[in-house]
């Protein structure tokens, strides 16, 4: 055999076993239409799905709700007070809270917008109105103090002041307690520029307790400070606006905290104004500081709740309140002892548009909290 054609055999067999072993296999698959033969099936396997713990509900143990207080008196006597109400809460509601007392109005209110969820706030109505404005805190309640919801500002002396007039002021060392108080500032300053009066050095103080030492201990001429109306027998003063709530010329040398430092008292006169805390530290507070002259009515602080808190539990926590303040007076008392609440009524945003109009009135806007 010609040995080219023998090559030539050796190609097309080795290139024929290639292209068998490269075809697809020509065995038949199974289907349903020929049951002689198993039928091919793919069985899924599961993936393990990734797990996440689930978030803690507001409320619970592990996820408390805040409850915040402005600074405007000493923080000790506030956190001791918001814990005993947090207690009374947690007792009523089976909901667990965590007091907290920011370092002032202002980075109150910025904690309420920036946790909308989780907060509530025993504010100012300035704080609430600002609030409001600012991220839509909602109000639920209104403070009570001996019976009423609403309160006013006073303007301090020294007791041998020279002043007896509000133009007397003109010019004079002003001590408040923070940008952010309704009755410490907005409402004073509102006074001043309707009567044309331009405070010469202002000092904020930090609380209305430190303005009536400032003003106690000479550093101020004058200070603007929270003022209800006294208790004159067991009741509240029949007062109105522009009346003189300070304690009658006969009685001042008189006034003293009681034996059980429960109260400051003068004779039959019972001092409900920012002087009364100091009952203790101060004991002649009175002696030393007095009422010059008070502004119009102002609604009392408030309860409100971050923009973006529960109705529902909004609504579980403000009946615990009333309830507690109903059923349990003398415990609501010990629980606000700081700020002398009482008891506690509903409110509603158009409560406070008198503020909203002193703010209006006065130019005072968001950022004079950063004063």
């Amino acid at each position: 055999m010609n040995i080219k054609i023998v090559r030539l055999c050796g190609v097309l067999l080795l290139l024929s076993l290639v292209i068998t072993a490269c075809s697809p296999s020509t065995t038949p698959i199974a289907t349903n239409e020929n049951p002689q033969l198993p039928i091919l099936t793919r069985t899924a396997t599961a993936l393990p799905m990734p797990t996440s713990t689930p978030k803690p509900q507001i409320g619970s143990e592990e996820y408390p709700i805040k409850v915040l207080f402005v600074p405007s008196v000493d923080a000790e006597k506030i956190v001791a007070g918001g814990q005993k109400l947090a207690d009374s809460l947690h007792s009523a509601t089976g909901l667990y809270f965590e007091v907290a007392v920011p370092t002032s109005y202002a980075v109150t209110i910025e904690e309420m917008c920036a946790s909308p969820a989780d907060t509530i706030g025993f504010i100012p109505g300035l704080s609430y109105v600002l609030a409001n404005q600012l991220c839509g805190v909602k109000v639920a309640g209104k403070a009570v103090r001996s019976g009423i919801d609403w309160y006013a500002a006073m303007i301090v002396v020294a007791r041998d002041s020279t002043y007896t007039k509000l133009e007397d002021l003109n010019g004079g060392k002003w001590a408040y307690p923070d940008p952010a108080s309704t009755s410490g500032y907005l409402y004073p300053l509102y006074m001043f520029k309707e009567a044309g009066i331009i405070p010469g050095e202002s000092i904020a103080a930090g609380s209305h307790d430190a303005v009536i030492k400032t003003v106690y201990n000479g550093e101020a001429d004058f200070g603007t400070a929270f003022v209800s109306p006294p208790i004159v027998d067991g009741k509240p003063m029949e007062w109105e606006a522009g009346q003189n709530p300070d304690v009658p010329e006969d009685l001042v040398d008189s006034c003293a905290p009681t034996l059980d430092d429960s109260a400051l008292m003068c004779g039959n006169f019972e001092v409900h104004d920012a002087r009364r805390n100091l009952r203790k530290e101060l004991p002649d507070v009175v002696q030393k500081v007095r009422i010059l002259t008070t502004t119009p009515k102002i609604p009392n602080d408030t309860v409100s709740f971050g923009p973006e808190f529960s109705d529902e539990l909004m609504k579980k926590i403000m009946d615990a309140l009333f309830a507690i303040s109903k059923d349990n007076p003398e415990s609501f008392k010990a629980a606000f002892a700081a700020y002398n609440w009482d008891g506690v009524n509903p409110a509603t945003d158009a409560d406070y548009d008198p503020i909203r109009l002193a703010v209006e009135a006065s130019g005072f806007k968001i950022e004079d909290l950063a004063q």
